[in-house]
């Protein structure tokens, strides 16, 4: 069957549906979770939360005109998929790669054939894109009539990733933080916030992810659900109009993850006075080393400023005396060779001594399931393991472990 028959035969086969009545509360959607910390999750979500979300768009992240499109290069099951219904709200277009996934030759193309493209991406997409970019001499101004939105959000965005990002793109980015149990909706870093180059509290606001949308409020909270004070970290909370009905099936699961209407996220932040959220990392996620608390996130940005460090992961390796000790997993940048004692000098400069790594692993990739997040429970299966495959660690220890290994 050629390319695009399959189209055709479907609408010659379609039968019609009849239109049914809805109510705000109707299931409308089962949207499962990413399951990088477990078995994903059905969240139901409503056509309540859907409008909520949809609106939302226009009014926090981008306005939509029915010329724009919306171009689909990762997992419709997830973002992606989601803002697929602002863009029908607005009549706008929709449009799939050939390829059927994301390469970005083919989207600099396709956006200047048929329109700037507007789309959700992982991270790790935008990365991609902004290498392309650079290595291809692209300019803000040519990289204008080919994308007119970038959201990207589902995982941590480095400031230094999305800094070099702007200088080669332009003002084409907008972060969102939200998650599949308030699909799309919880912050947004704007435009105006990210290009705000001379306000006094850049360099904390482009490593924040911004302020609560409109439609949802925004509490940090101890373990007791106790307000926090300005600074201090605790458990992100969400309500309003966006946060899902339940898990399907999983009445467990549910009262675990709402409380008198508040989303539990599991997502470790602090807020500042201007209502700017700042996340850590997943309560999962954290390393308690000696009774001291270390969010990986800190001790990752600082890798990242290593010129010759692509991406880093850090997590908690079981310790008999400390509890747990960090593990850093770094993959370089092509063709570069990183020393792991400069490593260490750097994040002796930049982080306490006691959160700064006490092994560094160097790997050609991090592990990433389909929507390009970093699979941490995966690194720490590797550390349980006794697989060894020789990679370079600090003062020449015997062998780590490697990207490419069986999972």
């Amino acid at each position: 069957m050629q390319n695009g028959d399959w189209v055709d035969q479907a609408i010659e086969t379609a039968t019609e549906a009849p239109i049914v009545d809805r109510a705000p509360d109707d299931l409308a959607w089962l949207f499962y979770t990413s399951g990088t910390t477990g078995r994903p999750k059905g969240v139901m979500l409503t056509h309540r939360n859907l409008m909520t979300m949809g609106l939302g768009y226009f009014n926090d992240v981008d306005p939509i005109a029915s010329q724009d499109v919306i171009a689909y290069a990762a997992p419709m099951s997830h973002g992606a998929g989601i803002y697929a219904i602002p863009h029908l709200m607005a009549g706008a277009r929709h449009a799939v790669p050939a390829s059927g996934g994301f390469d970005p030759a083919e989207l600099f193309a396709l956006g200047r054939d048929i329109g700037a493209l507007s789309l959700f991406a992982a991270p790790t997409i935008v990365k991609r894109l902004v290498d392309h970019a650079e290595a291809n001499g692209e300019t803000p101004a040519s990289c204008a009539a080919a994308f007119k939105t970038i959201v990207y959000g589902g995982a941590p965005m480095y400031a230094a990733d999305i800094q070099r990002a702007m200088r080669v793109m332009g003002a084409r980015f907008v972060q969102i933080y939200g998650q599949g149990e308030s699909p799309m909706v919880g912050t947004v870093l704007s435009r105006p916030h990210l290009m705000d180059t001379q306000h006094p509290q850049y360099a904390a606001r482009i490593a924040s992810v911004g302020v609560a949308q409109t439609p949802v409020q925004i509490r940090v909270t101890d373990a007791e659900g106790r307000d926090l004070a300005l600074g201090d970290v605790g458990e992100v909370l969400i309500r309003g109009d966006s946060v899902m009905a339940g898990y399907w099936r999983n009445p467990g699961a549910t009262a675990a993850a709402l409380r008198e209407g508040w989303l539990l996220t599991g997502d470790m932040g602090s807020l500042d006075a201007n209502g700017f959220l700042t996340l850590k990392d997943r309560s999962k996620d954290l390393i308690i080393s000696g009774g001291s608390n270390i969010y990986p996130r800190e001790v990752e940005e600082a890798l990242l400023l290593h010129p010759d460090v692509a991406e880093a992961a850090v997590v908690g390796e079981h310790d008999a005396e400390w509890g747990e000790t960090v593990v850093a997993f770094v993959v370089p940048r092509a063709g570069a060779v990183l020393d792991a004692r400069a490593l260490d000098a750097l994040c002796l400069a930049q982080i306490a001594r006691f959160k700064r790594p006490k092994r560094y692993e160097i790997i050609d990739a991090l592990p990433k399931n389909n929507y390009g997040k970093v699979l941490k429970t995966e690194l720490r299966r590797w550390l349980r393991s006794a697989l060894t495959q020789k990679v370079n660690v600090i003062e020449g220890k015997k062998a780590g472990f490697h990207a490419d290994l069986p999972k």
